[in-house]
């Protein structure tokens, strides 16, 4: 099974995760490095995108609106993003103009019309979930009720040796209880990760239970570096960052919902009731650290 996909340029597109290459029925994720003056044109058709800003500064140009960013941050441990989603059927140009751009973005097809949204770091909201050494903090750049078809988006950090996704959960069976309320949906997901410092990895562990699906049992253990993405073909995927290394993960999900609810591994949620205290590290990076960056 291969979940863990490596860089394939230093510059250009150098991750390219998508339906084809997944067999995944929803979600499409790059990533794109950019020198000053460059320019990317795209037209989005009958899918959503969000564009992520890693670092650097871009300004896009489009049929429905323009947007251009001034206090992009140096690297993802030195602010919070800048998030652009449009719609579909949404023609644009993106021009880098900073001497060295990096961005995320993903895509999923899309029925229904949404308004072209930009959110600032200030616009992004941000908690600090999980307890003990399973501290984690959260942006919610595309959060469940954002107005869009299925897309959600979130980057989280994770300090030195902290565990993250975790309880371990999944999110590949829709499930509704007798109410009609939602339990879980089937979605599709990428782990995009960046380390505070290049000899930085994580180990990522994605599995089925037996009890599950006994048909579909699997167990893959992957240790992802900089700049690699974990596609998560289904079922349960902890992270733990390598002790000395603050982890950064990009998440991009599409599929049946546009939601975050999920299923906990039952040998886990007794975990949740155990935590004492918070990570005194976190928050990692706040908006103001970007109002700090000179570009």
């Amino acid at each position: 099974m291969d979940i863990l996909r490596k860089p394939n340029n230093e510059n250009g597109v150098y991750q390219s995760i998508t339906t084809k290459n997944t067999g995944w029925q929803w979600l499409n994720f790059e990533a794109r490095k950019m020198i000053k003056g460059e320019e990317w044109s795209h037209d989005t058709l009958e899918d959503e995108m969000v564009i992520v800003l890693l670092s650097g500064n871009f300004k896009v140009s489009s049929n429905k609106g323009i947007w251009q960013t001034f206090n992009g941050r140096k690297d993802v441990f030195n602010g919070v993003a800048h998030t652009l989603y449009l719609p579909k059927n949404t023609r644009f140009t993106l021009t880098a103009t900073s001497d060295h751009l990096d961005i995320g973005y993903g895509w999923c097809s899309a029925e229904h019309d949404f308004e072209p949204r930009f959110l600032t770091p200030s616009d992004t909201p941000i908690e600090i979930f999980g307890g003990d050494n399973a501290t984690r903090q959260f942006n919610d750049l595309i959060p469940p009720g954002f107005p869009c078809n299925r897309i959600v988006v979130r980057e989280v950090y994770t300090p030195s040796g902290n565990w993250s996704s975790f309880p371990a959960h999944k999110h590949d069976v829709r499930t509704v209880d007798d109410k009609g309320e939602l339990l879980e949906p089937q979605q599709d997901e990428t782990y995009f990760y960046k380390f505070q410092k290049p000899a930085g990895y994580a180990i990522q562990q994605v599995y089925t239970k037996e009890s599950d699906n006994p048909k579909k049992h699997f167990d893959e253990i992957v240790r992802p570096r900089n700049n690699d993405v974990v596609v998560v073909l289904g079922g349960y995927h902890p992270v733990v960052a390598e002790h000395g290394f603050h982890c950064y993960y990009l998440n991009f999900l599409a599929g049946t919902d546009q939601s975050l609810a999920n299923t906990t591994d039952t040998d886990h949620e007794w975990i949740y009731g155990s935590w004492s205290g918070k990570d005194k590290r976190l928050p990692l990076v706040t908006p103001k650290m970007n109002d700090n960056e000179d570009q």
